[in-house]
C-alpha cells in the first residue's frame, strides 16, 4: 500500500509515476472522498466537544439539584448526530481504503520504463548453450503422468515416478542447503493462508481469482512469500536483528485464471508446483543491496547446476502489483529454444510493510521495513531445464557435480 499522506501531498507526482507502470490513478474520486472525509472529521470533533461541554454543564446542574432535563435531550440528540456522522465517517474511510488497497507500487527511479515484457532490458547472459535437444521434456520421459494427474484432480497437475520424483528431492536439498549456507533460516510453514495474509503481502484483494479458494476466509498459498511475510505482521523489529533472512520450500498453488490455452503440456505451468523462496527484511537504506544480494543467491542454484541462463530487469509496465523493482532469471528451455522464467527477484520497499503492518523499531523513532524476496528456485521448471538441457540422445541425464551427492548417482535413467 502507497503512503496516503503521499496521495493528499503530491497526488499529481503519484499519478505520474504510476502512469509509469500504467495504471490509471482515478485522482478525482480520491480528492472527492478524502474531502468529504475531512469534512465529516471536522463536524465529528465539533459535535464532541459540544458534548463535552454539555455533559460538564450537566454534572454541575445534577450536583447542585438544578432541572437537567432540557441539557439531557440536548445531549441525546448530539449521540444521535453523532452516531449517523460516524457511520457515514466509516463508509468513507472503507471506500478510501478500497481505493488504496487496489493502488500498486510506484516503480522505483531505476526501474526502466517500459510498457511490457518486450521492453525488458537483458542484464547479462551466463553459461553456454550446448544442448542439441529439441524435444519437449514431457516426451523424454515415462516418469511425468499427466494422465493419472487428471485422473486424481483434474488438468494442469502432473505425478512424478521414481527417479524423477528422487531427482526433485534432490533438488529441493540442494536448493535448500545452498540457502542455508548463505544465511537464510529454514522454516516449515502452514500451505494456507487466512485474509490478513494475503491482503498484507498484496494478493488480495485485487487478485482473488488467481487463489484457490477453500472456505470463506481461508486459501491455499500462491508462493511461501505470504506466510514468511505474515511472520511478521503487527511485529516491532529491533534494527540490531536486520537484515532478516527466511527460506522455505512449500507447494505452491494458483488456479491460473489468466492462462487459459497456455503452456499445457508438461510442467511449465501448473496449477500446483513446488518452490524454494527467499526472503529478507531489511532497513530502507540498505534494501537495494539486499535485493542484489538475493539475486546472487538465486543465481548461485543455476550456477551449481550448470544450466545457462540470462538475468533481465523488468520494465515498469512488467513488474508486479507490490513490486518496485523486479529482476527475472531465465534459464534455457532447447525444445522451445528460449529463456523461460524459473525466478523473479523483487523489492517491495515498504509497500507490503504498510500493509502488514511491519516496523522497525530505532533509537529515536519507528518507521516501516522493507521487504525482498524472490525463488530460489521454481523446482519444476529447474527439472525441466536439466532434463532437456542434460539429455544424453538415449534415456538419461548426466548430473553436475553439485547434484550428485544428493541424488547418489551420476546418471538419471528418464524411463525408471
Amino acid at each position: 500500500m502507497i503512503d496516503i499522506k503521499d496521495l493528499r501531498d503530491s497526488i499529481d507526482e503519484v499519478e505520474k509515476s504510476l502512469a509509469r507502470r500504467g495504471y490509471s490513478l482515478n485522482k478525482d474520486k480520491f480528492i472527492d472522498l478524502d474531502g468529504q472525509r475531512k469534512s465529516l472529521q471536522v463536524e465529528v470533533e465539533s459535535l464532541q466537544s459540544n458534548r463535552k461541554n454539555l455533559s460538564n454543564d450537566f454534572g454541575k446542574l445534577k450536583s447542585s439539584g438544578e432541572d437537567t432535563e432540557d441539557l439531557k435531550k440536548k445531549i441525546d440528540s448530539i449521540n444521535d448526530n453523532l452516531k449517523s456522522k460516524n457511520e457515514s465517517l466509516n463508509l468513507i474511510l472503507d471506500s478510501i481504503n478500497s481505493i488504496l488497497l487496489d493502488i500498486p507500487n510506484i516503480p522505483h527511479e531505476s526501474t526502466p520504463d517500459g510498457k511490457n515484457e518486450s521492453e525488458n532490458v537483458v542484464l547479462r547472459t551466463v553459461g553456454k548453450i550446448t544442448s542439441l535437444n529439441k524435444v519437449d521434456h514431457i516426451d523424454l520421459t515415462t516418469k511425468i503422468d499427466t494422465d493419472l494427474a487428471a485422473k486424481l484432480a483434474g488438468s494442469r497437475f502432473a505425478v512424478l515416478k521414481g527417479s524423477l520424483a528422487k531427482l526433485q528431492r534432490a533438488l529441493i536439498s540442494l536448493m535448500l542447503d545452498t540457502a542455508q549456507k548463505n544465511g537464510y533460516e529454514e522454516y516449515y510453514l502452514p500451505y494456507i493462508a487466512n485474509r490478513d495474509s494475503l491482503i498484507g503481502t498484496g494478493n488480495l484483494p485485487k487478485f482473488e481469482e488467481d487463489l484457490f479458494k477453500i472456505s470463506e476466509s481461508l486459501y491455499l498459498i500462491p508462493t511461501a512469500e505470504v506466510p514468511l511475510t505474515n511472520i511478521y505482521r503487527d511485529v516491532l523489529i529491533n534494527i540490531d536483528e536486520l537484515p532478516i533472512k527466511l527460506t522455505a520450500h512449500t507447494p505452491c498453488f494458483r488456479s491460473e485464471a489468466g492462462s487459459y490455452g497456455r503452456d499445457t503440456k508438461g510442467l511449465i505451468r501448473q496449477h500446483q508446483f513446488e518452490k524454494i523462496e527467499l526472503f529478507k527484511i531489511s532497513d530502507p537504506s540498505t534494501s537495494m543491496t539486499e535485493l542484489e544480494g538475493l539475486l546472487e543467491n538465486a543465481e548461485e542454484i543455476l550456477q551449481l547446476l550448470e544450466l545457462p541462463y540470462q538475468v533481465i530487469q523488468l520494465c515498469a509496465g512488467d513488474i508486479g502489483f507490490s513490486s518496485c523493482k523486479t529482476y527475472d532469471i531465465e534459464v534455457w528451455m532447447p525444445s522451445q529454444s528460449k529463456y523461460r522464467e524459473i525466478s523473479s527477484c523483487s523489492n517491495f520497499s515498504d509497500f507490503q510493510a504498510r500493509r502488514a503492518n511491519i516496523k522497525i523499531k530505532y533509537n529515536d523513532r519507528k518507521e516501516l521495513a522493507h521487504t525482498i524476496n524472490g525463488s530460489a528456485l521454481a523446482v519444476g521448471r529447474t527439472l525441466i531445464a536439466l532434463i532437456e538441457n542434460r539429455y544424453d540422445g538415449k534415456d538419461s541425464i548426466t548430473l553436475p557435480e553439485s547434484l550428485i551427492p544428493y541424488y547418489g548417482k551420476s546418471e538419471v535413467n528418464l524411463n525408471s
